[in-house]
């Protein structure tokens, strides 16, 4: 079992790196697009009131005979 083959290329990863060596700026978009979606500081106190102002959920909203009380 020690014997794992990482060789193994997607189709689309073939694909992707194909794109990336035509377009190389895509790179510098990617890391655009990263910073201004994911690479956030998080806010402890933020995270803790959007937690405490949820609303429960009543079970199976999409129920045919679900009619709210």
């Amino acid at each position: 079992m020690g014997d794992v083959n990482t060789s193994y290329v997607s189709d689309h990863q073939t694909w992707m790196n194909e794109q990336l060596e035509k377009n190389p700026e895509w790179v510098e978009d990617q890391k655009a697009g990263r910073a201004l979606w994911w690479d956030k500081k998080q806010d402890v106190d933020s995270t803790g009131r959007n937690a405490a102002s949820k609303v429960p959920q009543k079970p199976y909203p999409y129920d045919v005979n679900f009619y709210g009380e």
